[in-house]
């Protein structure tokens, strides 16, 4: 059995959208503070259960994987992340939250949205991907338009105009 599956067998549908949301509720509470970047949230499962949270934090600070990945200690094989928004393939005022991911050995990965941000679109499910990760993508994705709406209509998002 893979690690990506051991995961699995305490995430059914429902809970999958549970967790999800509990992830937008996380994305939420870094607002104001995480302007100009979206306020992303992210929740790390083990066996069924929470065991860590995560919020993107003021520019220069941990993002929301970052933040929930600190908070446990050593390779994460039997956790499933679940992400608001693509996490970032790219280095810039903080580390590659994808990279991140992978370094950890996280299982698998649900993502609401794909990052519109021309810098990733698709470069961090890539970046997983080709790590072994699963992921899947479009999990509470209408929510999360709306909670991510305003840095969805950015106009450096090459999304800009169809949220």
């Amino acid at each position: 059995m893979t690690a990506a599956s051991q995961a699995l067998r305490y995430v059914n549908e429902d809970s999958q959208r549970q967790f999800m949301y509990l992830a937008l509720i996380e994305g939420r509470k870094a607002l104001p503070g995480c302007i100009p970047n979206p306020p992303v949230g992210c929740v790390l499962v083990r066996r069924g259960r929470v065991v860590a949270k995560g919020y993107t934090n003021p520019p220069g600070h941990m993002h929301a994987e970052a933040m929930a990945l600190s908070l446990l200690p050593g390779p994460l094989v039997d956790v499933t992340a679940f992400v608001t928004l693509e996490p970032c393939s790219f280095h810039g005022r903080t580390p590659s939250c994808a990279e991140a991911l992978v370094e950890r050995k996280v299982a698998r990965v649900y993502i609401s949205i794909l990052d519109p941000d021309t810098r990733n679109s698709g470069a961090g499910v890539k970046i997983l991907e080709r790590a072994g990760i699963e992921v899947s993508v479009g999990l509470l994705e209408d929510i999360a338009r709306k909670d991510l709406g305003p840095y969805l209509a950015r106009k450096d998002n090459v999304m800009a105009g169809r949220t």
